[in-house]
């Protein structure tokens, strides 16, 4: 599980979530996960990150974003000038859900149901991070956040306003480890880096 740092009771209050979530049996993708994965971070924070559900190396480690994606997502953070420290950093499903592949395990996007299933653990960060702007790394974190299926290329670029809390949308970094062109990555990562610099504008505008 994660650790959530700081001092605050927000803080105090989502330790005692995780410790709850630890045992969620909501949906089936406990069956075969090894353990759940909560979010990390301080709370209250500026900027809260929501991804699409944990990797293979997250769901063994117990923390978000800590393998290749999660190196994307700091090289992100660090051209954007934000301290990854000063975040808090999520998925919309707290569970890993894969299929074999000879001795691999490979990644399954998460279905509406599980999506849905898994939101109450969200509403829970967002309450105690309360979060000036939440951001949406990719299509599973839109839907979760948002509440319905919209296409991620139309909501990047904007500053929306939902249900009182501003959301910047962006690419997942997963999609960035995938391309194999070096200059091709490198124009994806820059414009992560520009959708995250937005988010970090509008934090300080609040």
């Amino acid at each position: 599980m994660g650790a959530i740092v700081g001092r605050s009771s927000g803080a105090g209050e989502l330790r005692a979530v995780a410790a709850e979530a630890a045992g969620c049996t909501r949906c089936d993708l406990y069956r075969d996960a090894t353990q759940t994965v909560f979010g990390e971070g301080p709370a209250p924070a500026p900027l809260m990150l929501v991804g699409e559900q944990p990797g293979d190396r997250e769901d063994l480690a117990g923390e978000p974003f800590v393998g290749p994606a999660g190196r994307i997502l700091d090289a992100a953070l660090a051209a954007a000038g934000i301290d990854r420290e000063g975040v808090y950093v999520t998925n919309a499903v707290k569970h890993f859900k894969w299929e074999a592949r000879g001795k691999r395990r490979i990644h399954k996007s998460p279905n509406a149901t599980e999506v849905t299933a898994c939101r109450a653990w969200l509403d829970e960060e967002l309450t105690r991070v309360d979060p000036d702007v939440v951001v949406a790394l990719g299509a599973v974190a839109v839907r979760s956040v948002f509440g319905k299926a919209l296409a991620v290329g139309g909501l990047r670029g904007q500053v929306h306003e939902l249900a009182g809390r501003l959301v910047v949308v962006t690419v997942h970094p997963a999609s960035v480890v995938r391309i194999r062109g070096a200059e091709e990555r490198d124009r994806a990562l820059d414009g992560m880096a520009a959708d995250l610099r937005l988010a970090a504008e509008a934090s300080r505008s609040r």
